[in-house]
């Protein structure tokens, strides 16, 4: 699996697949799966249509690399001696004229020329060598459209810059960004991390205060929290500009437009500058899978057709999100969408994508009212929206192959085969798909099992369940269970007593003690057992006491739940601090031992009556006691490679809010005698409700006792 998934394609539109014994017409992926070979005939076509467009886009636009770069024609581009163009795509409109602040709305002055393929373009000569159109001022696009010649005044569908003043109208005003000093990104994009330990943050909340967050805020506050903590990677929401505050960032309406709520364009450059110089990777959440219906600031009925960006009628239309979906066998679409991603790289320096909604894209039915059973026959056939795959392939293909240190997050619930293997072998091209099964475990437990009935196989099988060769991304808990209407994971392990005891100058109770524990057990058998890469929801590395709610409406426009209490972790009375802490380590640990880009690990014992598991990873042994009240003396447990071991991180540490019962300075020794499998066994002391991560004596720095309960590196 691993020597062919390294096969890919050395251009855009090349077909070397590295080497002559793999497939060339995209049934690659059936020699890894062999599964898939009743399929054959479905992923020969989707692959097929893939490489027709990467054909057909080489031969009428000059390939890829040129035809995503949309955005240097369309919207507004200014030439060096200061000639404003403005260009749109709006075929159905039979007369179009830009009007704006420039000439005092004026909507006959500036007529725009139509060319045969429905392109609309103007020209604004410089005025005493300055531009035009003054800069940050309003802007739109004036149409003619049928239906007896009214006029359709939009917002530029690829503007860079959109306002909305709330007090005024909730309707966003297009900006005109021509910032007289371009940015100057001092900092390199990081390299692409072997090992993903993803924070997602959504800058907006990123704030103790009652209020919308800064991206310069972000930069001075979270980055250095971040660093602290040792994630490599951010993931950052809600980022390109949607409709509604409430909508999370997922009611799109400004494709190419950062949102003005937190800041101006080149405050979000700096942040991600800053991020590259503490060598952190961002990730931008690119919704491509709908766009808000919004007419007067959004894509929908732009030139008073219903079908410019996207299908006609019911198919143009997500019934439960209540938005608009993309005609991904469109060329112009395609443009648009691939030129958005390439944008975000250029303009912005981000340094891959998390795609949402990703099933909605594969399947016609979008995944509603879909329940998947892993079937195969679910994946293939008259369900799957082949455009939609085939648009995944383009774009996973064109972002690699100019970016090799580029990421690619696919969120799909459905389990969609081949989803993180190259086009080259005839997949879809994601670097990482979501664990999203591991968190809905853990909920379902909390609310259904009592700790005792917690079934240490189904636990294994859930966390290791994942196709070979396609790297998938693990997480105990992301802003879904964050969300108002449920809980985090603390809050349903502690509820009220977080709010009472969770001060270190009040009781440690029987509550706040088990929801510590298993806080950390679940965080760090979930990072070690369950993918090649992390990612946490900023605020529940802390154990973040209360669930997240935009203001709206129904909660009379409050703030007091869109907001991460970072004050929380930094106040030393509290044991917040504890947990905060251990996240650190636990993240610190991985970056010296890379157990995520190590091969999955090897499980030695699930033992039901003890409640035990036990598995060797990157050469570290993982022991956790998920017993609620029986602790293990001398308890065998088997270890393939002989030694010495030492404790390199104990969730049971006084230092992290434990009760200290295991020595931290503890030697545990290797006897050559055969264990569940293993070489050696090692006999340890194992408390209820604890985790032990042992390494080999001679793996450990010389200043290991004085870092051992510190979270910040080596």
């Amino acid at each position: 699996m691993d020597k062919l998934n390294e096969a890919s394609d050395n251009s855009l539109g090349g077909d070397t697949a590295g080497g002559s014994d793999v497939a060339q017409d995209g049934t690659g992926v059936v020699h890894l799966d062999p599964y898939l070979e009743p399929f054959t005939g479905a992923i020969k076509s989707r692959y097929s249509k893939a490489k027709q467009w990467i054909k057909d886009i080489d031969a009428s636009e000059g390939g890829l690399e040129k035809f995503s770069r949309g955005y240097e024609r369309f919207g507004f581009t200014v030439a060096p001696d200061q000639t404003i163009t403005y260009c749109e795509w709006a075929p159905n409109a039979l007369r179009a004229y830009l009007i704006g602040d420039f000439n005092g709305w004026n909507r006959d002055s500036h007529e725009m020329k139509r060319d045969n393929y429905g392109v609309w373009e103007i020209s604004l000569p410089p005025v005493d060598g300055r531009p035009a159109i003054e800069h940050d001022s309003k802007v739109k696009i004036s149409m003619v459209v049928p239906n007896d010649q009214a006029r359709a005044e939009r917002i530029p569908a690829w503007i860079k810059r959109v306002t909305q003043d709330i007090s005024v109208s909730p309707i966003y005003d297009a900006r005109f960004w021509n910032p007289p000093q371009k940015y100057q990104f001092k900092n390199a994009r990081p390299r692409k991390p072997a090992s993903a330990r993803v924070y997602e943050a959504h800058v907006g909340i990123s704030s103790p205060d009652p209020k919308v967050a800064t991206y310069k805020e972000f930069t001075q506050n979270m980055l250095p929290r971040i660093k602290h903590l040792g994630y490599n990677t951010i993931q950052l929401m809600a980022v390109m500009e949607h409709a509604y505050y409430a909508s999370f960032g997922y009611q799109i309406n400004s494709f190419f437009a950062a949102s003005s709520r937190y800041g101006y364009p080149d405050d979000l450059k700096e942040l991600i500058d800053t991020a590259h110089g503490l060598g952190i990777t961002v990730l931008l959440d690119v919704v491509h899978s709908h766009a808000s219906k919004n007419v007067h600031d959004g894509l929908n009925f732009f030139d008073n057709s219903d079908h410019l960006y996207f299908h006609a009628g019911a198919r143009g239309r997500h019934e439960l999100w209540d938005s608009r979906l993309f005609n991904y066998g469109s060329h112009e679409v395609l443009r648009f969408l691939l030129s958005n991603l390439r944008f975000w790289m250029e303009e912005y320096q981000f340094d891959g994508f998390r795609f949402d909604g990703v099933t909605s894209m594969l399947y016609t039915h979008h995944g509603i009212g879909t329940g998947f059973s892993g079937g195969y026959h679910e994946y293939f056939g008259p369900n799957v929206d082949e455009d939609g795959v085939v648009y995944l392939m383009l774009a996973n293909e064109m972002l690699h192959t100019l970016y090799p240190s580029a990421i690619t997050i696919a969120e799909d619930v459905s389990g969609m085969p081949a989803l993180c293997v190259n086009l080259s072998l005839g997949g879809i091209g994601f670097d990482y798909r979501l664990a999203m099964a591991v968190p809905d475990l853990y909920i379902k437990w909390l609310k259904e099992k009592q700790d005792i009935d917690w079934d240490m196989g189904q636990l294994c099988h859930t966390l290791t369940n994942r196709r070979h060769g396609e790297k998938t991304i693990a997480y105990a808990e992301s802003h879904d269970q964050a969300l108002v209407g449920d809980k985090t994971l603390l809050f349903w392990l502690c509820d009220a007593q977080m709010y009472t005891n969770m001060s270190i100058l009040s009781e440690f109770t029987p509550v706040i003690e088990r929801g510590m524990a298993l806080h950390k057990m679940i965080r760090l058998i979930t990072h070690s057992l369950g993918g090649e890469a992390y990612l946490n929801f900023e605020g529940n590395e802390f154990g973040h006491p209360e669930w997240l709610d935009f203001p709206r409406e129904g909660n009379q426009n409050s703030f007091h739940y869109a907001r991460r209490q970072f004050n929380l972790p930094d106040d030393h009375i509290l044991r917040y601090k504890f947990l905060n802490e251990f996240d650190s380590k636990m993240q610190w640990t991985e970056e010296k031992y890379g157990w995520l880009h190590s091969p999955q690990a090897y499980v030695s014992l699930k033992n039901e009556s003890d409640k035990v598991i036990v598995f060797e990873r990157a050469g570290l042994l993982f022991i956790f006691n998920f017993h609620p009240s029986s602790s293990f003396t001398d308890y065998r447990v088997g270890v393939d490679e002989p030694g010495t071991y030492r404790i390199v991180l104990n969730t049971d540490s006084e230092h992290f809010g434990g009760l200290g019962r295991v020595k931290e300075d503890t030697r545990f020794f290797t006897t050559d005698f055969s264990w569940n499998g293993r070489r050696n066994f090692a006999q340890v002391y194992i408390p209820t409700r604890c985790a032990l991560v042992l390494a080999k004596e001679e793996t450990l720095d010389p200043n290991w006792k004085s870092n051992i309960t510190l979270g910040y590196g080596y």
